[in-house]
């Protein structure tokens, strides 16, 4: 398995379309590159001094739901380019929200996005956002939904799964199972294709998006055609190398990974739960998978023991790490090159797995 690290001057090469990212560059951090980042990318360093300025509480030192009404990275992301009168473009894509069951007598919440171009049905994606199982929502990873269903033409079918300390494991893992299986069964009611379904998510919905084709390889139901894991927890060990390296680093760190342990796998210290560890899980069978990884982040590390672990189960595996950026990257695609390549890379390889 290859491990490539990405420099500005190949995306250069690869991304004719640089509006509005080539009017990013006039934003600048103000100042010095911080110890655990020496060589971040300026526009990335920018978003964090951004979300900095609004002298957020660290969450491990609040309540989950005292959390979930701090800023995030995406308030950061989007104040950034308002001051600087960089206007996003909306997704061609039509949104509509829905629930559907999830095995509980509750109603499971999902937003999806529809191509305004080609016609169905479409294949569909099935998306789990990040937040630790614990924060953010729906609209947090908005961009990054958005941009798959406009880059690949499917159906991106988002999941407002259940959250700690609320509901702890495995919840979030079965409501992510549940979403994915009801786009098996019931995608052409929303103009998809059941036959033709694929799996992505990040951090935690990266974790999420492997785990559910563990469940459905396990529980009989065809997998996932495609997984698309970026930058995912993979492992329950908050002592790897990367932990090191980025142990204070933003936007994830090791306290606040503890913390959502913590949350939502309260005994992750003692046990191991191959759906959160996927690393000790049985991997074979899998559909092929492409991992996306951030250079500065604490889960740089087991993304690549989990693409080791899936090539020697026998899957096919691609994974990229990019430079210069830090976890949440992905969907900053109006202002990083890096999250241009990356989606660009990862609906290459959803669109390659639907043609097969």
């Amino acid at each position: 398995m290859a491990l490539f690290l990405f420099s500005c001057d190949y995306i250069e090469d690869v991304l004719p379309d640089k509006d509005p990212v080539d009017r990013a560059d006039k934003i600048q951090p103000k100042g010095p590159n911080p110890e655990w980042g020496p060589d971040i990318d300026p526009q990335m360093l920018a978003v964090i001094e951004q979300f900095q300025s609004y002298n957020v509480v660290p969450y491990p030192m609040l309540t989950a739901e005292q959390a979930r009404e701090e800023p995030t990275f995406k308030d950061a992301y989007v104040d950034l380019l308002r001051e600087n009168k960089i206007i996003l473009k909306p997704a061609n894509v039509n949104i509509n929200h829905m629930t559907i069951p999830n095995g509980t007598g509750q109603q499971l919440l999902v937003r999806t996005y529809t191509p305004r171009s080609g016609t169905g049905p479409y294949p569909v994606i099935v998306y789990y956002h990040g937040g630790g199982w614990v924060i953010t929502n729906l609209d947090t990873y908005e961009a990054s939904a958005s941009a798959l269903a406009e880059r690949t033409g499917a159906i991106v079918i988002s999941v407002a799964y259940r959250q700690a300390p609320e509901h702890m494991f495995p919840a979030a893992h079965e409501d992510a199972f549940a979403a994915y299986q009801w786009a098996r069964e019931h995608a052409s009611e929303i103009g998809g294709n059941p036959a033709m379904v694929a799996t992505a998510g990040e951090s935690a919905g990266g974790n999420l998006a492997v785990a559910v084709a563990i469940m459905a390889r396990e529980r009989g139901v065809q997998v996932p055609e495609h997984i698309v894991s970026i930058y995912p927890i993979a492992d329950g060990n908050v002592e790897s190398p990367t932990y090191e390296l980025y142990e204070n680093a933003l936007f994830l760190n090791k306290a606040l990974m503890r913390w959502f342990f913590n949350l939502y796998v309260p005994d992750w210290q003692t046990e191991v739960h191959p759906l959160i560890s996927l690393v000790e899980a049985d991997l074979s069978g899998l559909p092929p998978t492409t991992i996306i990884n951030a250079e500065i982040d604490p889960l740089r590390y087991e993304g690549g023991v989990l693409a080791d672990r899936l090539a020697a189960a026998g899957v096919p595996v691609e994974r990229r790490v990019y430079e210069g950026v830090t976890h949440e990257f992905f969907g900053m695609n109006a202002l990083l090159e890096e999250a241009v390549a990356a989606q660009r890379f990862a609906a290459m390889r959803l669109k390659d797995a639907f043609m097969e």
